[in-house]
Formats: C-alpha cells, structure tokens, sequence
C-alpha cells in the first residue's frame, strides 16, 4: 500500500475523541425540533419577550442531547471495533488463477471493472508477451474454491472494483414509515403552532387597544413599546410558551424505544440457534416497528429455505420404485451419513439384478464429481452441484464406488471388483441440453452411452419400446433426474469418435457441430430408471411460509438456480400449491416477446378477476384501492428472461401489474444486481414494506435495497449477514421476528406516539383557553417548576415502560392468529386520521380541563370565608387534573400490566406530590424566594373536599367518552384483537395451530436435474490439468478452468 500510495482500510465510524463533541452537536442541531428548541433557549434571553424563565427549556434540552450523544458515542465505538476486525483480516479479491505449483514473473493486467459476473475480458502481459483472458480463469470474490488446497493467483480487483461488490448496490440510510410521517407530522405542528401564536397576536392587539389603557396606571407599559409592538413581542412569547406542542423528547424517546426492543430480541431464546451458537441480532435499532409492516418478502433459496444439503431418497428401477430405511453395515465403503429407506433396493443389488446393477453403474460413470483420498478408504466428493454429488455417494453406498479418474479413464469398485472403464466421450451438460452423457469401454470391449437428465428431455429421446415405462413414472408423480443407456456398435463409434475430434478442433462453428453430433448419438436409448434427490429443506420452512401467507404477507423467491429446481423447491416449501389454478412461465428471449406473455397471461388473470368481484364485491370493495385485491388468485409466476427484458424501463410497469395479480412469484436465473432490481421495482411502485432475506454475498444487493435486510448466518459465510439489518441462523426464526417482535414493536411504537402527541397537545391547549382570561399577556397558566418536569420526570417514565413492556396478547396467541399481524401493513395504528382524531381528543380534554377547574373556584370562598380563587391555587389545581388525567389515558391504553408499569405509572403521580409539597415548603423558599414563588400553596389548595371533588369530575368528563367510544366500536365493528382478546379473555387455551398437510401430486412430472449455471467439467475431466501426484493416494486438482457453483 505504502509503495503504489494506496490504502484499502475501510473506515465507517464517524468520530474521534476529539471531533466527537462538535461534530455530534452539529448533527443534533441539524434536527429541526434540537434547532427549535436552540432558538427557543435564545429567545428565553430577552427578557421583553419571555415569560418563562430560562431553565424550563434549557433542562429538556439537555437531557435530550446528552441521552443522543451516549447512543450515538456507544454506536460508534462498535463502528470502530468492526472497522478494526475487517481491516486486520485478509483482503478478498477478484483473482486471476495463476498457478498451483510454479510462481509466474512479475505481470500486468488492465481492464476496466464492470458488474457481469459471467464476462471477463483482458490481457496478460508476461515479458512482452500479450494472453488473452476470459472468465473461465478468473476467481471471483465471494466464491468457494472447493477442489483444491492451495493455488497462486494475481489480484484483479479489489475492495468496492471487485465482480461482487459492483453487484452489491449503494449503502442507503433506511428510515422507516413512522420517521416519514412524523417529519411531516413535525412540520405541520410548526404550522399549527405558528398559526395559534398569530391568533394571540391578534387577540393581543385588539385587547391593548380595547381594554389595555385601563391598566396602564399600575402596569405601564416601557418606554418606545407601542401597541403593534407589542402585539409583535406577544406572538414570540407564545411562542415560547406554547413550544410544548413541539416534541423536544420526541426523537430521544423514539431512539430510546427503539433500542430497548431492540434488545429484546437480541435475548429471545427462541431465536437462539444452539447447534452454531448462533443468537438473533438486531443490527440496525432503528427499524424495528418497520418489521410489523412487512407486505413483500424477497426470499434467496439455496441455504435459506433449503440447508444446500442435498439427500439421495427414492429411486426407481425397471418400473419398480424403492425408498425405505436401511442398513448399510454390510459396505466397508458406505458413506456414513447416507441414509436410504429401502431394504429390497439392497437385496436387489446384492442379488446381481442386471438392471439394478446398470443403474448403479450409471450414477458411478456419468458425471464431473473429481474423488479425493486424504486417507485410505476415506473418500470425499468434490461436485459442482450438491445433487450431482448426492447421486455418486448413493452408488457408492450400494456397492459401485466411484474410486478415481484421468482424462482417459474411470475406475469404479463394483461390488468390491475393480474395474477400469476407458473414457471414450463426455457429452457436457449445459443449460439448453438439459442432460449430460458419458461414453465408456468395459474391460470386456462393448461400448456404452450412459445418459442422466431432465425427464421431458429424456423421454423425447427413448426408444419406442419403452413406451409403457415412461407412462409408469408419470404415474408415480416424481419429479425426477431420469437414467438412461444405449449400446453402441464398433464400427459407427470408430466413425462418430473421428467426427466428434473434427468439431471439437473446428475454429468456426464448433459447439453447433458438437451438438448435431449429441443429437445424434443420443437418440433410441433405453430406460434404466429415475431418481428423486431432494434439497432438504430447513426445520419449519413450510410451516413459517404458511403462517406468513395467513398473515397477507406475498412471498417472492429470487435465485440464481434454473427453473425446474425453483419450482420444486416452491412446491416443497409451500410457496406453491397443487390447489393453484395454473403455473403460468414468462420465458421469451426478445422484449417484445415477454410484452406479449404478460399481457396474454394478464386476460385470464382479468376475467378470473371480474368473476371473483361479482361474487365477493362486499368483501373486495376495500381492496379495489390496493393490487392486494388479486391475491386471492392462485397464481405464479417464473421468470427465466427477467434480467434481460422484463426490469427495461419500458416493461417494468407492465410486469409489476401482471404480477401484483398473483398469490406467488418465483424469478429464476437472476443474478445478484437483479435481485435488488426487483426489490426496487416493487418499492417504487407499490406503497407498501418491503424485506429482503438471503446467506450469501450474493444477496448483498437485495438486502440492501429492501426497507428490512434479514441475514442467515449459514454454509456462505457471513456477508449477507454483516450487511443486513437483522439476522439470526435460521429461516423459521423470520416467523417469530415478524408476528411477534415485529408486531410488538409497532404496536408499542403507535402507542407511544399517539399518548406522547395527547399529553402535549392537551398540556399545550390549556395555555391556549387560558389566554382569554390573561388580557393575551403571554403568561402561564402552570408553575415553571411543573412546566420544566411534566416531559422529563412526570410523564417521560410511565410512557417509555408502556412502550417497552406492552403485548395486546403473547406470543403464543400471535403464532395462533397470524391476522393480528394485519393493522400494521394498512397502518391503522398511527396515521394522519389517527393523528387528527387525537388532537381533536386534546383539544376537548384541555377544554374539560380548564373550564371545569374553572367553574368549580370561581367566586367560591372557603369555609373561613377567604377567596380561593387566586392564580397560584388555579395553577395546582389545573396542573393537578391534568396529570391524573393523562395518567388514567396511559391506565386505559395499557393492555399488559408488569411490575414496571406499576412502579413507572404511580411512582410518577407520587414524585409529582412530593416535589410539589417539597418546593411549596416554607423552608425551600426561605432560601430561594424568587425561584419558588408558591409557598403554601398545596396546603390552602389540596386540603379542600370540592377541590377533589373537582379533580374526580374532570376525570370522569375526559375519560368516559373514551370508554364509551371503545366499548360501542367493539360492540359494532370489533377487529380482529377485538375478537382475540375478548377470547383471551375468556381463559380458553388456544388450540395447536392447525397446519395444513402437504398434498401428494399425483400425474406430475418434474425435474429435480439442478446442476450448477454454467457448462459442466465436460472438458476439464478429460484434460491432464486437474492431475498432481500426491501422497498417500490423493490428488490435487488443480483447474485454471473456474466453475461457478450453484448459489
């Protein structure tokens, strides 16, 4: 680095020690409320327009910028920590694969950087002396070199230039729906405050040059202050005095709750993955009421649904279908791990079945898999696909062990006999043969084609004779990798292998010729067999779908992999459903083409649409506003040409409304920067909370679009996971992330704000009543004292423990009805009406609460015959009311009691009593009299039976309209935690959510032949390239031909 004046070491903290206070004051002033509230601290200053002394804006803001400055300090100290653990680790580069064994000279390579991870082009200059470069040579960052030990490569690309960071997409700052809403939220208070204070100007005005000149004998007004210039000051001493109506705790409060539930599921248990010690994480604490949103879920598969494990579990040979649990004690060279669930598939074997023994020879020969021998008898696999190498561990555990290979032969033991098999062809797969065929010499001389591929493939290539076969299997319903063979004459081999030399030199035209030469040998084979290998899928991936499907969340699987293995592992995984009227495919190669498959499959989607309209027109006229209308349609959606066509700007809208009608959409062969694409399609578009969930870098770009980025921390290491905002070990745990903590969040969330906007609204329009009894003058109708700690200490505990604490029902309950999770994606809980409706709520409680006060100790006299109607004796008494007032709101809104609540809610109203004697006391204003003007006050006051008489009546005026309201509204059009908690209330026990079972398809074939996305070792395994002498039988395979594996 030193050297070229280059530094690759990332740095994503903000601050240091010493630029941390003024850069940290700066970012909270850029806050419009912090800002505000600064202005506010100047204005207090001059003492022509406060009211209000200094401290009661100074102390908030204080507190508010110190609880800032400690989140924002702590964050960045882990920012550090992770900056200092990625930049001691080793750099991950693009490579170009030099060598394995021989070091190279000094080299140099130029070529620009771009994010098309199948496409490479350059030139190696080695002394003078120009090589051109491709792909094939080239090691991408991110993938897992799996056939070699050790190799010498030379950097391409490094740090952001590299293949999989261009496809990683941008850094953005999320912010959720909420953050949204509350900045407009903020700013329309601005304008309602500003509004309020011009009112009193004017008000002010009018009553100076009405009223005003009666006063000015005791109260003269200074020197140079006309009457609009005081009409002008008035309007920024309101301000001041109504600047309660802006939330100075409002972001620190969010923040504050944000972090706690944060925390919670850091500690779930039941999200902790025991077998990688593996704990759920909240990475972001910002967005955590965003996951009680959530409409579109983005899903990679391989390693998020599935484990990447692929299982050898049925088979059938000659018509005859095997899958039952055995014992494989009798093979010394079982593969421990193999487990297969058939005692007569053994037996068979072990009896010398030709056709069994055919088959098993097949699975032994046809394939790329390279063998390594660490230690004697002590095999491992080295396959470009999981399934591929599931297949060749299977006959190897019934007794045909693929032993070893050269570029001209294959050594197989066969029920403990070796032989060695001359390799005569292999006839590569690739993604449009579908099938790959090897083409071997016994020892004895005959010559055989052995052929595995998708069934429709196979099937258009038997011979007629085995008609009846093939209807057999369709029968059964597998979704198959089907065997077949053919024997092959001398002479036309001798013949077909001169002709297979010519095209395989030709400079021009040779993969057509090659594959005119496949179509040709690989016609009138004979059926051997077919074999069901499954991707297993991950503990409780059906179930979790399922639950997340009632709760009207759309699924969407994006994967590189090709269509038929999606659409198994949809199947498998209850993405789709036999129950789904049809499987409709967009797989067009032109734009034109892909415009014209989506608005044929969009005519039935529309007339399928207008009959269900007609049935459930009722049911559906809420939905008509939304494109959630079509889910009730039973449709999906494969996308093999998406990258090329689809996502152009000129298709983009067409697609979105075509698949927007459909319950489940899977995109095929889709590569990473695709991905984020799709994301970015529907975020655009469709108003609603988008997450994205993947294991491996490339899902970085996906998770990084979405407004929720999920990791699972699996077999592909941890980048998805260091880019995301959650993670944890485990697809099920998303259930338990979204229906509970997800759920929780935004309910406590929607809460808060709408208690915390209530108690300020209504402390604020008491002030505002109380200006036409105070000539307009700006003055306040509470103690300073009281002002300075109603946001800070009376009522900032109890509203933080609601916001922590609160569950309308438990988790269990929110597993047993996932319908609960719905408010949250319609935003019912907190919105703009939510937010009108209780400002008009505020408004009628400060009336009550000014005007009964009022009523009750106007020209009333106490027992003594002394008037009690002073300024101070109103102020407690207001003051009063108003906390026990909004404290019975928070009694009301709170569904889950704990010991904090408690504590929190009473512990409050008693600190306000005992503050409140304690500086009314003779003895704190002997010694600071001008601070604490109210000396005695409580006594004269609270010690009077109507003054509480007072307090009970405006209790019950503020409240009993909010009960009424909520009981009859649960009475006509209760909702769905209406209905739940009114059961739960009845102390049944839910039942055990009822799952559905998986269906058995029956008449339906597909393919479960998922190799990897490009070619096969076709020509690699016939090379001398991948061979190096190795001690105790091992071989070192070592390629300069780089293969991507399956993602």
């Amino acid at each position: 680095n030193n050297r070229f004046n280059y530094n690759n070491a990332i740095r994503t903290s903000k601050y240091n020690i010493f630029t941390f206070l003024p850069l940290n004051l700066f970012e909270q002033f850029r806050r419009l409320a912090n800002a505000y509230f600064l202005f506010l601290l100047i204005l207090q200053m001059i003492p022509q327009v406060s009211s209000l002394s200094w401290f009661t804006t100074a102390v908030p803001l204080a507190i508010v910028l110190s609880i800032t400055a400690a989140k924002d300090a702590s964050d960045d100290i882990n920012r550090h920590k992770c900056d200092k653990q990625v930049n001691n680790r080793e750099v991950e580069a693009d490579l170009l694969l030099l060598s394995s064994s021989e070091p190279l000279n000094l080299v140099y390579v130029e070529t620009p950087p771009n994010n098309c991870l199948d496409k490479f082009k350059g030139t190696l200059t080695v002394n003078g002396q120009a090589y051109s470069l491709d792909n094939d040579r080239v090691l991408l960052r991110g993938c897992t070199l799996r056939n070699t030990e050790w190799c010498f490569g030379l950097v391409l690309f490094g740090g952001p230039d590299t293949k999989l960071m261009q496809n990683c997409g941008k850094t953005v700052f999320k912010r959720t729906s909420i953050d949204h809403l509350m900045n407009i939220l903020v700013l329309a208070i601005f304008g309602f405050l500003a509004t309020m204070c011009a009112i009193l100007s004017i008000c002010n005005a009018i009553w100076e040059a009405n009223e005003g000149s009666a006063f000015t004998m005791f109260l003269p007004r200074e020197p140079g202050v006309s009457g609009s210039l005081s009409s002008f000051l008035t309007f920024w001493s309101y301000v001041i005095v109504l600047n309660t109506v802006v939330p100075i705790s409002l972001y620190v409060s969010v923040e504050i709750i944000r972090l706690g539930n944060s925390f919670f599921i850091d500690w779930d248990r039941k999200m902790y993955y025991p077998k990688n010690n593996t704990p759920a994480q909240a990475r972001t604490t910002t967005l955590n009421e965003e996951l009680g949103q959530i409409k579109y879920i983005f899903s990679d598969k391989t390693g998020t649904l599935t484990q990447n494990i692929m299982t050898f579990n049925k088979c059938s040979i000659n018509g005859k279908a095997y899958g039952k649990q055995v014992d494989f004690s009798w093979n010394q060279l079982a593969d421990s791990k193999f487990i297969f669930h058939d005692h007569s598939l053994v037996e068979t074997v072990r009896e010398g079945n030709p056709e069994a023994h055919a088959f098993f020879r097949l699975l032994a020969l046809c394939h790329t898999v390279m063998p390594e021998e660490k230690k004697e008898g002590e095999l491992i696999y080295q396959a470009q696909s999981p399934d591929e190498g599931a297949l060749v561990t299977a006959a190897r555990n019934f007794g045909f062990v693929f032993r070893s290979r050269t570029p001209e032969s294959i050594t197989v033991i066969e029920m403990g006999r070796k032989v060695v098999y001359e390799l005569v062809a292999v006839l590569d797969f690739n993604n449009i043969r579908k099938r790959m065929s090897v083409i071997v010499r016994s020892p004895k001389g005959k010559t055989t084609l052995y052929c595995k591929g998708a069934d429709t493939i196979i099937y258009e290539r038997l011979h007629p004779s085995c008609s009846n076969l093939m209807k057999m299997y369709a029968g059964d319903g597998l979704r198959t990798l089907v065997l077949a063979f053919k024997n092959l004459e001398e002479n036309y081999m001798e013949e077909w292998r001169k002709r297979h030399n010519e095209a395989s030199t030709a400079m021009e035209g040779r993969e057509e010729r090659l594959e005119e030469l496949y179509e040709e040998i690989e016609k009138d084979m004979t059926l051997l067999g077919a074999t069901a290998v499954e991707d297993k899928l991950q503990d409780g991936v059906p179930q979790t779908i399922e639950q997340l499907a009632k709760a009207d969340i759309k699924i969407w699987v994006l994967t590189g992999d090709k269509q038929e293995t999606a659409e198994n592992i949809g199947y498998s995984c209850n993405i789709l459903r036999e129950e789904m009227n049809e499987v409709f495919i967009v797989a067009a190669n032109t734009a034109g083409g892909v415009r014209r498959e989506l608005q044929v499959y969009c005519s039935p989607l529309n007339v399928r649409k207008a009959i269900q309209l007609e049935k459930k027109k009722k049911e559906l006229r809420t939905k008509l506003r939304t494109s959630s209308l079509f889910t009730v349609f039973s449709l999906v959606f494969l996308f093999r040409h998406l990258q090329a066509f689809a996502l152009e700007e000129d298709l983009e809208l067409e697609l979105l409304r075509t698949v927007c009608m459909c319950q489940t959409v899977i995109c095929c062969r889709v590569t990473p920067l695709q991905k984020a694409q799709v994301v970015q399609l529907v975020k655009k578009y469709k108003q609603a909370v988008t997450l994205a969930i993947g294991d491996g870098a490339n899902d970085v770009s996906m998770i990084k679009a979405a407004h929720i980025g999920v990791g699972i921390s699996g077999q592909e290491g941890m980048q998805a996971v260091l880019s995301s905002d959650f993670s944890f070990a485990q697809f099920r745990y998303l259930e338990r992330l979204l229906l509970v903590h997800g759920r929780w969040s935004y309910l406590r969330m929607c809460k808060f704000l709408r208690y915390f906007f209530y108690k300020n609204f209504t402390f604020t329009f008491v002030h505002f009543w109380y200006a036409f009894f105070c000539g307009f003058s700006a003055q306040t109708v509470y103690d300073e004292w009281f002002i300075t700690l109603y946001n800070t200490v009376y009522t900032s505990l109890p509203v933080l423990a609601l916001s922590l604490f609160d569950q309308d029902v438990n988790d269990r309950w929110s597993f047993q009805h996932p319908q609960l999770y719905a408010p949250g994606q319609q935003n019912l809980y907190f919105s703009k009406k939510a937010f009108v409706n209780l400002t008009v709520l505020s408004c009628y409680s400060s009336l009550v609460l000014f005007f009964v006060p009022w009523a009750a100790i106007h020209d009333t006299v106490r027992d003594d015959g002394k008037d009690i109607a002073d300024y101070q004796s109103f102020a407690l008494f207001a003051q009063t009311c108003l906390l026990i007032v909004v404290s019975i709101q928070m009694c009301l809104d709170t569904y889950h009691w704990t010991a904090v609540n408690n504590l929190f809610i009473w512990g409050s109203l008693a600190a306000y009593f005992a503050v409140t004697f304690t500086m009314y006391s003779n003895g704190i204003f002997v010694i600071l009299p001008s601070a604490f003007p109210f000396v005695g006050t409580e006594r004269n006051t609270l010690n009077l039976p109507n003054v509480w008489l007072t307090i009970v009546l405006t209790s019950l005026l503020c409240i009993l309209p909010v009960v009424a309201y909520r009981f009859i509204s649960m009475q006509i059009r209760p909702t769905i935690n209406d209905k739940v908690v009114r059961h739960r209330a009845r102390k049944e026990l839910p039942p055990t959510p009822s799952l559905r079972r998986p269906v058995r398809r029956v008449s339906t074939r597909r393919s479960g032949y998922a190799f990897s996305h490009s070619k096969g070792y076709g020509d690699l395994v016939t090379s001398q390239r991948f061979l190096m002498m190795r001690p105790v039988k091992s071989q070192a395979m070592q390629f300069s031909h780089i293969a991507p594996t399956e993602s």
